[in-house]
């Protein structure tokens, strides 16, 4: 069980989590007659790495994009970082201080790791369009200190051996980490991950958790993932919130969601009458 509290909790393995950054309440979104998700409620805390699993068809990617504001549920609120969030657009999320991947990778092909990672760092940039094409004074110094926490995190994901390669070379598990990587240089507060496991071999697989990890410690950012494969998602969460048919039937610890009669219904098929 955790030590949980208003300001945090400690996880088994002893690290401290922070408040609450995120809170969704009674959100609730339809598509025309289909409920995707039905008045679900869950919190996410500083610090953590906070999984969204269920079966297929659950409600996960939708869930996902209500809070990057692909998707504005009709009912429920949005609270971040201690305000209530009104409907926004993505990019306004993203000004917020929300990244995240896609579960199809979406890049620039034609373009290198280099300047596709530099796309996250957009929301950064403040000189206008004049400026950059002269690339004189502010928008000089503004391009050098976006390229030095690019070549940083290109770095810290082991990718300066592929950073002048064209993304459309590259293998899908390298793909898979040109977009972690460019979802980092915009410094979220809070990196969302869709599926980025999936499609991987089991030594791509590794290598993924192993930079997870790393950026949840040495960069402090708090992650949301969905994943489809429950080793990854044990070893990775502090806590899970789990879906089936758009509605929540768990949510805690990974050793509490594992022996949850209903979570394991619903992964394996089973009803009661």
């Amino acid at each position: 069980m955790l030590d949980a509290s208003q300001d945090g909790y400690i996880t088994e393995d002893g690290r401290r989590i922070g408040g609450v950054v995120m809170e969704m309440k009674n959100i609730t979104l339809r598509f025309g007659g289909v409920v995707a998700i039905k008045d679900i409620s869950f919190d996410i805390r500083e610090g953590e790495i906070r999984a969204i699993i269920g079966p297929n068809g659950a409600g996960k990617s939708s869930m996902l994009n209500v809070i990057s504001g692909f998707y504005v549920p009709q009912e429920g609120e949005i609270w971040f970082r201690g305000e209530r969030r009104p409907p926004m657009k993505p990019y306004e999320v993203a000004r917020q201080g929300i990244a995240r991947t896609f579960q199809n990778i979406a890049l620039f092909e034609g373009m290198s790791v280099l300047d596709n990672v530099m796309t996250g760092r957009l929301t950064h940039m403040k000189s206008g369009l004049f400026q950059q094409a002269l690339w004189k004074g502010k928008a000089e110094e503004e391009e050098v200190a976006n390229r030095e926490v690019v070549e940083h995190i290109i770095d810290f994901l082991e990718i300066q051996h592929i950073r002048k390669t064209p993304v459309a070379r590259l293998p899908y598990g390298l793909k898979k980490r040109v977009e972690l990587a460019r979802a980092l240089a915009a410094e979220p507060k809070l990196l969302l991950l869709d599926e980025p496991m999936a499609g991987m071999n089991v030594e791509e697989k590794e290598d993924m958790s192993r930079f997870i990890l790393d950026v949840n410690d040495e960069f402090g950012t708090t992650i949301a993932l969905i994943e489809h494969d429950m080793g990854v998602v044990m070893d990775l969460s502090d806590r899970v919130v789990v879906m089936d048919y758009g509605k929540k039937i768990g949510d805690g610890t990974p050793d509490e969601v594992r022996n949850n009669q209903e979570v394991i219904d619903a992964y394996l098929g089973v009803s009661h009458d």
